[in-house]
């Protein structure tokens, strides 16, 4: 690479004309119409610089600008929804919290009520059951009565007719009566 640049050089150096090529064909290396060149390069340049600067260049900006607050607005309505969101959020779990809480409280009622209704529930039938014990033992006091004086009768009855079958007589009713009833007293109060 370094020799190619020297023998670049060197060549430069001694044909200056032929390198520029000016008098080979090429008239924008030729001197004479370097001004002219460099006019209408000024003149082109110039004009594209304006034509940039006052039609391009603030489109350009105009554009830029509009994108910019686009993103600002952009921004600045997301920042708006994510704090809608997180407020949301916020009476979201504030609206669950409050229906579980509200929840347990009915549970809790609920069961304190259900609690009491079978409380009064095992109250009554323990009262049902009293009175038909009580019912019961009144039957059951009443059928040894009844039982009783249905057994000192069939005694009577029977003891009568065992005497009479045995003795071939017949007994006064009463004495009989007053034995049984007095064997059954005896008998009642060894049981008890």
């Amino acid at each position: 690479m370094k020799s190619l640049c020297i023998a670049l050089c060197i060549t430069f150096c001694l044909d200056v004309k032929r390198v520029f090529g000016a008098e080979v064909g090429m008239p924008q290396l030729n001197p004479e119409f370097w001004t002219a060149q460099i006019f209408w390069l000024i003149l082109i340049f110039f004009t594209l610089y304006i034509i940039i600067w006052k039609i391009f260049l603030p489109k350009i900006t105009v554009s830029i600008e509009n994108r910019k607050s686009r993103v600002i607005n952009d921004l600045n309505e997301t920042q708006k929804l994510k704090d809608n969101a997180e407020k949301k959020l916020q009476e979201y779990i504030k609206i669950i919290q409050n229906s579980k809480n509200e929840a347990k409280k009915i549970i809790t009622e609920n069961k304190k009520k259900l609690d009491k209704d079978i409380e009064n529930k095992k109250i009554k039938f323990n009262e049902e059951i009293e009175k038909e014990l009580l019912n019961v033992e009144k039957e059951i006091q009443n059928l040894k009565k009844n039982s009783a004086l249905n057994i000192n009768k069939i005694a009577t009855q029977i003891s009568g007719e065992m005497i009479k079958q045995i003795i071939g007589t017949e007994i006064n009713a009463s004495n009989v009566t007053a034995v049984v009833e007095d064997v059954s007293k005896r008998k009642v109060a060894e049981n008890q």
